[in-house]
């Protein structure tokens, strides 16, 4: 089955697309990998988000934002798959439609993001390379990944 993807401002949202996304988030991000932060940060305004549906539930969502809001770069972000529907390649779904909403969207080809270590393959696999060292952020290691 393929997945339905919007893209929207934070304006465009609906309430009830606001609160899967935060769930969804919430549900991987602090609960699935322990790691206690604050994901409600106000960057969420800036962004465009990336949101697949799937039986008209959100199972997977991305964040972009435009050169100079999160990074020099363009950028992706808080990418997110449930946990229950990783196993049909979703991911890979997902970053093909964000990469694509950043060029449509922002008119550029180079675009960054802050990787977990533990993922860098899956990355790589579209095309980002590592940049730098690896870094702690939220007590978990990520690193820098370009995709140019």
């Amino acid at each position: 089955m393929t997945l339905k993807f919007i893209v929207k401002s934070f304006s465009e949202l609906t309430t009830e697309e606001l609160y899967g996304i935060l769930q969804l988030r919430s549900e991987v991000f602090v609960v699935e990998q322990d790691c206690v932060y604050q994901d409600i940060d106000f960057k969420d305004q800036k962004s465009l988000h990336v949101i697949g549906f799937k039986n008209d539930k959100i199972i997977a969502y991305t964040r972009i934002f435009k050169p100079g809001d999160y990074f020099e770069e363009a950028s992706i972000g808080r990418v997110v798959v449930k946990d229950t529907e990783r196993k049909y390649g979703y991911g890979h779904d997902l970053m093909k439609v964000s990469v694509k909403a950043v060029k449509d969207h922002f008119k550029t080809e180079k675009m960054a993001l802050s990787s977990q270590v533990y993922i860098k393959k899956f990355y790589q696999t579209h095309g980002f390379k590592q940049v730098g060292e690896e870094y702690l952020e939220d007590g978990i290691p990520h690193i820098r990944m370009v995709l140019n």
